[in-house]
């Protein structure tokens, strides 16, 4: 919704995205009661209802998916993030390790036969030189010395992991994945016989809140 703004001689109204704003010119009893709204001298301000904002799980989601911009592999782009308590403690994409040639740029050459249609998707993953987004994660937690799996670590990655990412998460205390996507490496019986609980979110709330940021960048508060 574009932003508006009224002005007369008594009050100036704005409103932008679910945030409403009206300050009037005379004096509020500072007991007045004013619903979904907050009385600050002259001011009043108001929050719509309708007030929305992803949940955790859409949130991190949306970290993993900005995650996955960096990615350097030609084949897939993959984006994870580790969290404990609701805050995020690391952040993996896929691609080549440090110091070697970018995938896209001819740095694995299991990735280039795959483009070129002569291996299946995933298959031959023995001969990729790319890291996984899961595996850097958690690898990006040993480098900097933080424990990733103790209680209440949740991994959120835009595919469910391949069998040795899973191996990895499993083996440092992970008990529940988010993800958006399948894969055809998925080992779901060792998923289950870990006790690691998988959850898919729906790929329309993640595009839903996508959309809505790129609204906010497209709206104009002050026409020029």
């Amino acid at each position: 919704m574009p932003a508006s703004l009224k002005i007369n001689k008594r009050s100036i109204y704005f409103r932008s995205q679910n945030v409403i704003i009206a300050i009037f010119f005379e004096n509020l009893s500072k007991n007045q009661q004013v619903s979904n709204s907050y009385i600050i001298g002259n001011a009043i301000f108001a929050v719509s209802s309708s007030f929305e904002r992803p949940t955790w799980d859409e949130y991190f989601m949306l970290q993993a998916e900005l995650a996955k911009l960096r990615s350097n592999c030609m084949t897939r782009h993959v984006g994870a993030v580790i969290v404990r308590n609701h805050r995020q403690i690391a952040t993996g994409y896929n691609g080549t390790p440090p110091g070697i040639k970018n995938c896209f740029e001819g740095g694995c050459k299991r990735c280039q036969l795959r483009m070129e249609g002569k291996i299946e998707s995933g298959a031959s993953l023995d001969r990729c030189l790319c890291n996984h987004a899961e595996a850097n994660a958690i690898m990006h937690c040993a480098i900097l010395g933080i424990e990733a799996g103790s209680e209440g670590a949740i991994l959120y990655t835009t595919f469910v992991p391949c069998l040795e990412c899973t191996k990895m998460a499993i083996t440092i205390g992970i008990k529940k994945m988010v993800c958006l996507d399948t894969y055809p490496e998925t080992d779901y019986e060792l998923i289950e016989e870990a006790g690691v609980k998988v959850i898919t979110l729906e790929k329309t709330k993640i595009e839903y809140w996508a959309k809505k940021l790129i609204e906010n960048y497209n709206e104009k508060l002050i026409p020029k």
